[in-house]
């Protein structure tokens, strides 16, 4: 406020949001990003400011700041160290019995005992084995009904429709505001006579399998076989060649002329 700076310069200049500038003169931390981000905008305003980011930032970690887990740890067995020189040495306790000695050990089992063990288990499993053999060749040697194979039916496939092609163009205006129509068939027949239609009225439906139009301006919908074509605003008369198969613009030297 003493140097006349306003906020949005501030927030122009050091690309902080202004909202985040607020929270820090208000000393709102709980409506900044994060504790990072606290300390990047002190720093980054500070030196605008032409003030002393490093003592902002002690100042701000001993006021609102709490210690680390990792400071916390390292101050505990400072304290306990601290404890154990104030307390003095441990009194000498009472001196321990002394150990029994042990008695004799059992007798070892000789290796002659564990071989056998080792060759009585491998017979175990061999007629295990062998019995399973038996029971398997037993059960594929019962006879099984033969299933008879279906008979697949051979798949006829429609043949496919050649698509119909229209031999026919459609043409449908709706005038949105007063426009000149004019519309020809291929052989020059006038289907539409130069009439000048406002909104609200009917603009008769033709078909042919050929059709020419000019129209005086773009205030029409047009639509070519049910589909919409968009009518250019060139401030001159447009005109079109309409066929079943595609529509393309006409210039103005081959435009019908119904006048």
């Amino acid at each position: 406020m003493r140097a006349k700076i306003d906020i949005n310069e501030v927030e122009t200049r050091t690309k902080i949001r202004a909202k985040y500038l607020r929270a820090i003169e208000n000393e709102e931390w709980g409506l900044l990003p994060g504790d990072v981000y606290v300390k990047s905008f002190l720093r980054t305003y500070a030196d605008y400011l032409g003030l002393d980011s490093r003592q902002l930032i002690d100042d701000y970690k001993r006021r609102y700041e709490r210690p680390s887990d990792h400071e916390m740890r390292q101050i505990a067995p400072l304290g306990r160290e601290r404890d154990r020189r104030d307390k003095g040495p441990r009194p000498p306790g009472p001196p321990r019995a002394p150990r029994q000695p042990r008695g004799p050990r059992g007798p070892l089992i000789p290796p002659w005992a564990l071989i056998g063990v080792v060759l009585v288990g491998v017979v175990v499993a061999l007629y295990l084995v062998g019995n399973n053999k038996g029971g398997s060749t037993t059960s594929s040697s019962t006879p099984t009904h033969a299933t008879t194979p279906q008979t697949k039916r051979p798949h006829h496939r429609a043949p496919h429709r050649a698509r119909a092609v229209a031999s026919t163009v459609k043409l449908q205006l709706v005038p949105t505001g007063a426009v000149y129509v004019c519309l020809v068939d291929g052989s020059g027949k006038r289907l539409i006579p130069g009439e000048i239609f406002n909104v609200g009225q009917t603009i008769p439906t033709k078909r042919s399998s050929k059709l020419m139009l000019t129209l005086g301006n773009a205030s029409v919908r047009m639509k070519v076989n049910g589909v919409t074509v968009t009518v250019p605003s060139t401030g001159k008369p447009v005109g079109f060649d309409l066929t079943p198969a595609s529509h393309t613009m006409l210039p103005a030297g081959k435009q019908p002329q119904c006048a």
